[in-house]
């Protein structure tokens, strides 16, 4: 009669999920589980420190990157025989360090035939960029990816 309660004792204890040694394991498990399609802190600026809404650090970052590029790419004359007004993608690496690369450029074949030194100046332009705040996940510095589209305008001239 001992064993028949001992073996129903184990088998009543074994069998419920409602003990607390379990459901710490279940929450463990639920706790481990990463998003890394999304971070907590997207990479920054200095200019951009004091901004704390995470849209609007985004936005901050995307406004000062776009115009480090623009400065730069502003300083060569470009002369073409037809004019361009064309998006240039520009995807670019920002390290866990903080530090901007260039991972892909991707630009139309008209693009590519009138300025064909537009890569390498978009290369050096991005490789220009001081280092920066790098995205934060869960409290460490993680590597991303942004694609920058860039409107490439220029007007034609005419030679007499």
């Amino acid at each position: 009669m001992r064993t028949i309660f001992f073996l129903i004792f184990l088998t009543s204890i074994f069998s419920c999920d409602d003990f607390l040694c379990f459901k710490k394991k279940e929450k463990l498990l639920l706790d481990t589980i990463v998003d890394f399609s999304s971070v907590d802190s997207y990479p920054s600026f200095k200019t951009c420190d004091t901004i704390f809404k995470k849209q609007k650090k985004l936005d901050c970052f995307n406004a000062t990157i776009h115009q480090k590029i623009e400065n730069e790419l502003l300083q060569h004359n470009f002369t073409v025989k037809d004019s361009i007004d064309e998006v240039v993608y520009v995807d670019v690496k920002i390290s866990s360090n903080g530090i901007v690369s260039v991972d892909s450029i991707i630009s139309s074949p008209k693009i590519k035939k009138q300025l064909p030194l537009l890569d390498s100046l978009l290369r050096v332009s991005v490789k220009k960029i001081p280092k920066l705040h790098p995205a934060i996940k869960r409290g460490v510095p993680v590597q991303t990816k942004h694609q920058l589209p860039l409107i490439i305008y220029v007007e034609a001239q005419e030679y007499f």
